[in-house]
């Protein structure tokens, strides 16, 4: 059943890349109808990933959220936060950089199952913290690629080279403002994860959690500073993408980076001992 739902996922969600590469590319495509069936696409493909992370995230034990389990869940909100945002804001275009990565996820779920699971008995604030730390990486990786496309126009833009896919782009304005709408946003969510983390943290030591706090810290720093620029100063282009790239990178250094090491080279966890079992192989 994974295999089938994973796969199908997968399909789907490749399926949508390729259409609104086409749309993006190719001068005679009707955009209403394309940017349709982009979305059912992606929706089909986001509704099998979701049944996927249940059958392999919800265990009899706990939730099982190791490394590829966890960055699978994460991409997966990210489509959802996209879909959401395609209602209201032109941000339909950054399906061509989220489609493909949940695509991936789906893919490294399949091929590296995870044996690790938290435990049912953990507290609900605990939970609280997960769900906050997922929905702020999330919201700032969608940033992210709102930034990356933003550089692009804005280097084509200053070279006096549109062409055809810059013209396909909202204007940089709508751009830079969707941008600061989206780190705004994550900001927020990041400052509750990171409260609500430290109301549960016991020992940074013996939970393994020094590192994925500082630079977790740092992250939210490079934001704050960041918002703070353009509310102040008005930052804006070359300057607001630096600031939001280097933010992001540092938040998934301190999610994946620590997690990427602990799990998968020192086979330890975040959390103390007693919350984290491995499951017996098959």
């Amino acid at each position: 059943m994974t295999v089938v739902l994973g796969l199908t996922s997968i399909v789907l969600y490749l399926a949508a890349t390729l259409l609104l590469g086409l749309r993006l590319t190719t001068a005679h495509w009707s955009a209403a109808r394309v940017r349709s069936a982009v979305v059912a696409s992606a929706l089909a493909a986001v509704c099998a990933h979701g049944a996927l992370l249940y059958h392999v995230v919800v265990t009899d034990a706990g939730l099982s959220l190791g490394f590829f389990n966890t960055g699978s869940l994460m991409a997966w909100v990210i489509v959802l936060f996209l879909l959401l945002a395609i209602l209201s804001k032109p941000v339909d275009n950054l399906g061509i950089f989220v489609l493909p990565l949940a695509a991936f996820t789906v893919l490294m779920t399949l091929l590296y199952p995870s044996d690790r699971v938290r435990l049912e008995e953990t507290r609900f604030g605990v939970d609280i913290h997960i769900i906050l730390s997922i929905l702020a990486a999330s919201v700032i990786t969608i940033a992210a690629f709102q930034a990356v496309l933003l550089a692009y126009q804005e280097r084509h833009l200053r070279q006096k080279r549109p062409g055809r896919l810059i013209s396909r782009l909202p204007p940089m304005q709508t751009q830079e403002g969707l941008l600061f709408q989206m780190i705004g946003l994550g900001f927020f969510l990041l400052s509750l994860s990171l409260v609500s983390g430290m109301m549960f943290l016991r020992d940074m030591l013996a939970q393994h959690l020094v590192h994925k706090t500082i630079l977790s810290l740092f992250a939210w720093l490079v934001f704050a500073v960041l918002l703070w620029g353009r509310w102040r100063y008005g930052w804006r282009g070359r300057q607001a993408i630096r600031w939001s790239l280097a933010g992001f990178f540092t938040l998934m250094l301190a999610y994946f980076g620590s997690k990427l090491v602990l799990e998968l080279i020192l086979d330890r966890s975040w959390h103390a001992p007693i919350s984290m079992i491995h499951l017996p192989p098959t």
